[in-house]
């Protein structure tokens, strides 16, 4: 009798189902971990040279412009984007939409001028924010 049980027993227990995608393995999370850390770290190789002042007295007018221009181009892309905003929204008028779409473009024209006057790119006029990246 107990012959005739242990088929019956083994027909019954199931078998666990495995899954067909691949396991995870600790050390493929290791590797998106340390690309990650090598990707962060390239990022702030790349922003070692801050805009900062330059105290060598050849050097103060152009060092001062930078850091000038570097500011109003930092606000004027704020505008920018909290003008896109307000549009969107229907919080402005077409006069007042116009009105603001010439004076981002005369300020942007102005800070391309003067920074062509001391010689400065546009790309030297960066900031780094951090975790937000780059200015541009």
């Amino acid at each position: 009798m107990t012959q005739s049980k242990r088929p019956e027993q083994r027909k019954r227990r199931k078998q666990p189902k495995r899954s067909k995608e691949p396991k995870r393995q600790a050390g493929t999370v290791r590797v998106r971990e340390i690309d990650s850390l090598r990707e962060e770290l390239e990022r702030r190789a790349a922003s070692l040279t801050p805009a900062r002042w330059n105290a060598d007295p050849e050097e103060v007018q152009r060092s001062v412009a930078r850091l000038v221009l570097t500011l109003i181009e930092f606000l004027r892309q704020l505008f920018e984007k909290q003008t896109i905003r307000r549009m969107e929204q229907g919080t402005l008028t077409a006069e007042e939409t116009e009105k603001l779409g010439v004076a981002l473009m005369r300020l942007e024209e102005t800070v391309r001028d003067l920074a062509g006057r001391f010689g400065l790119s546009p790309e030297e006029l960066n900031l780094d924010l951090g975790p937000l990246g780059r200015l541009r």
